[in-house]
Formats: structure tokens, sequence, C-alpha cells
């Protein structure tokens, strides 16, 4: 068995199935309780008094198994002597802002994210509410495949209790909607919002509600089955359709843990992350809260956008793919923008990981604030056509050991000569091979990527 839990984002896999299992997740929830209760950010008395008990916040998605997961990570927490604060169905963010409110030691998220319902994911915060550094999940990771922590199990009244708490989503819409400009609302405009029936089912059409928005709702109807089935952030074309059928100024698509958006336009166009975070940054630079000038994305954003940005006297800086790389380079430049693609955008002074219904409500403000429809503000961010493709693979071995990948793409990259961009990695979350091809002539770029995912099919597939 391949001992190996974190990936880009979190430990994520099938249900009930190595590594998310309820035996894991009991051994996660007694290594996280172990390492945060003695991490430095652990808070003592100011009066010297001994340690007061650690409590960690657990939240979730919708999915079925996140009944199984949540019981067994508390199970583990509890184990180790600190308390649990169980709080439910809520956004990934919102459980980061929960623990930072609460004042817990660290918060845990029971999510796959955009993953089909049948797989189930574990995403860990810190105190101060960011994911955690490489180093502190490989001790939590080493611990739970060790014996160590058998040797110091609490017993009696030092044994952890578990609470429900059921007001969250009042809290955490409050802190929302405090986001949105108090000289401005959203009175008058109609919105079209899938939830993707995950975690942001509740809070997230409020949201937009009690701003003054008209929200036509879709996706709000979880059944543990059905999270990302044919809608959400990972099918913006049904939405986009529906905005342009009921004639919406915006249509907004969230995925299961309600982390990242995609949006469209009043035309039915969609605009994807690598357009919100362009408008924004405009926007931003424009009022003078673009700090330093710079932008945080990966590899994986489109060369356009840089160029445009670049053509405005914005530097962008590319990080390694996942939002938390993505973070993790704002915060050492001290930068306050960032994001992926796929729709993970990061404000960092409002919040600390991406936020599906934060960058939409940057996005109505700017809006708001120029008087125009997404229409017009997209059309400053001139994207260059792209071509993804995901190979699935029985291994992920380095591609320079496959002379035939290599001379696939050494290749591409000579026929495009500097005018597009080739980029092959692995996935983090799951057993795929991922190949992006981008440059001035789709056919070309098809054609081209088609050839590096079928020299990748043969060797490893």
């Amino acid at each position: 068995m391949n001992k190996k839990l974190f990936g880009t984002d979190g430990i994520r896999g099938l249900a009930n199935q190595f590594p998310m299992t309820g035996e894991i997740a009991m051994a996660v929830g007694r290594a996280v309780a172990h390492v945060l209760r003695t991490h430095p950010i652990h808070r003592r008395s100011a009066a010297g008094t001994p340690e007061r008990k650690a409590k960690i916040v657990i939240g979730k998605d919708t999915r079925l198994s996140g009944y199984m997961i949540e019981q067994a990570l508390a199970s583990g927490v509890c184990s180790m002597g600190a308390d649990v604060i169980l709080i439910g169905p809520l956004p990934t963010p919102g459980v980061a802002f929960v623990t930072q409110s609460m004042r817990a030691d660290a918060g845990v998220m029971i999510s796959a994210s955009h993953n089909s319902y049948d797989d189930n994911g574990i995403k860990v915060f810190s105190a101060d509410g960011y994911k955690l550094p490489d180093e502190v999940e490989a001790e939590i990771e080493r611990l739970v495949f060790s014996k160590e922590l058998d040797q110091k199990r609490p017993t009696a009244e030092n044994v952890g209790k578990a609470f429900r708490i059921d007001d969250v989503h009042g809290r955490y819409l409050v802190f929302l909607k405090s986001l949105f400009p108090k000289d401005l609302d959203l009175v008058g405009l109609k919105i079209v919002l899938d939830c993707a029936n995950g975690a942001g089912y509740k809070v997230a059409p409020l949201v937009f509600e009690e701003l003054g928005a008209e929200v036509i709702k879709k996706g709000v109807s979880p059944d543990g089955l059905n999270i990302n089935a044919k809608c959400g952030a990972l099918h913006p074309e049904l939405i986009s359709a529906y905005a342009l059928e009921q004639q919406a100024d915006i249509g907004i698509s969230l995925d299961g843990d309600g982390d990242r958006c995609i949006l469209s336009d009043e035309n039915g166009e969609i605009v994807d992350g690598d357009q919100i975070i362009g408008l924004c940054a405009l926007q931003m630079y424009r009022e003078g809260n673009l700090k330093q000038s710079t932008v945080v994305t990966t590899p994986m954003s489109n060369i356009g956008l840089e160029i445009t940005l670049r053509n405005h006297g914005i530097s962008m800086v590319r990080a390694q793919v996942g939002d938390r790389y993505v973070v993790d380079t704002m915060r050492k430049n001290g930068l306050n923008l960032g994001g992926e693609q796929s729709g993970h955008v990061v404000f960092l002074d409002q919040s600390t990981t991406g936020d599906g219904v934060v960058a939409a409500l940057k996005v109505l403000e700017a809006m708001r604030r120029t008087g125009k429809p997404l229409s017009v503000l997209k059309k400053e961010i001139k994207l260059y056509p792209q071509v993804r493709k995901d190979i699935r693979v029985s291994k992920k071995e380095p591609f320079e050991k496959y002379p035939q990948i290599l001379q696939a793409i050494q290749t591409a990259e000579g026929i495009l000569k500097g005018k597009g961009r080739v980029f092959v990695r692995y996935s983090g979350t799951e057993p795929l091979a991922r190949v992006m091809v981008e440059g001035e002539d789709f056919q070309q770029i098809e054609t081209l990527s088609l050839s590096i995912a079928e020299s990748i099919q043969r060797v490893l597939a």
C-alpha cells in the first residue's frame, strides 16, 4: 500500500477505501489534535495557568460519506484530549472563518471539493485559518502510520468532548455581507446561482438575496449523492444557458465545497477564473488597492491574462499549482490577489483561502462601481486559445523517464516557438496526468495536445 496521504489539497480518495476510511480518519483526528495542540500557535493563558483543552472545528460538505468521516475524525480528536466543535455543512472558506472566529486550534473540512459524491477528502486549517504547510502535513502523516500516539492516550476527565453548534451559517453570512461596500447594494440585479448541491446551498443564496438581488436558485437540494452531479463549477455551461434564458445579469456556479466559482455573463458566455482574476486585478489597480501591482497565479493560467495585466502595468507571478501554494506566495510577498484558472480566487485582505461567494461579490462590486455589465468587463482580458486534456494513469513516474513523452513535449514547444505554452503535470488529488497547451491557433494546439496525451497514455495508462 502506498502510505501517502496528503496531496496538493489535503487527503482525498474513494470513500471507505484507503486513504478515506474511518480508521485512517480516526488516526488523522488523533494526529491533528496532537500536532496542532503542541504547535507554537497554541495559546496559553496570560496568567500562566495550565493549558486549556485544545478545540478543533469540523465541518463538511453534503456527501453521504461525510457522516462516517465526521464521526471517525471526532472520535480521534476526543481520544487525544481535545474538544470537537461540529458545525455541519458549510463551505471550506466558512470552516476557515469559523476556526479563526472561535479561536479554535485547528479546523478540518471534510470534502472532496469538485469530485463526485463517492469520493471524499480531509483538509486541515491551522488556528489562523490558513492551510497547513508541507512540514506540518508531513508530521501528521508520520504520526498516522506510527504507534507513537498509543503511548499518549489521556484518560478520565482528560478525554475530549464533542459539541454541535447550529448558528455558524448566520455568523458566516454576516461576515460575507460585511465584505460588500456599504454604499452599494444588489437591488435590481437578477442572479442565477448554482450551488452544486454542495456545502454552499444554505448560505450562498442568502448572501445575494439579503444584499437586494433577485436570486434564481439551482443545485440547492442535496441528497448526499448529487453533489457536483452535472451541475456547479464543473458544468458552468448549464448556468450560462439558464442565465441567458432568464435574462439574468450574471450566473454564478460554485463547486461542491464552495471555495471556487465560475461565472456567466448576461449573454450566456462563460467567465473563468483567469478572467475573474484579471477584471478584479484591473479594478483593484485603478482604485489603488492592488498591493505591489502584482497578482499570483499558477502555470495553468492563460498567457493572455499575463499579457493583458502587463499592458496595464501589473506584474504576474506564477506559483506551484494548488491554491495553498498561491496563498503561500501571496503571504511571503505581501500580495493580496491571486488564484487559479479553475475558479479559486483569493482576496487575502478578506479571506485566508479561496471563496466562491467572495469572488462573485468582488465581480458584482466591479459591475456596480463601473456601471458596466460583465460582458464588457471581461473583454478587457484577452485570452489565448487553450486546450486541456486529462489522461488517467496507473502510476505517476517522472515524465523525463520516457523519451517518447519528452519528444512529444519538445516537438510541441518547437512548433509554438515562443508563441504559446506547454505544461504537463500530474494531478495532486486524482490518478491523472494533465496536459495543457495554448497558442494562437486552436486547431494547432488541439493536435499538439492530443499527441502529448497519446504519448502519455501509451506508457502510463
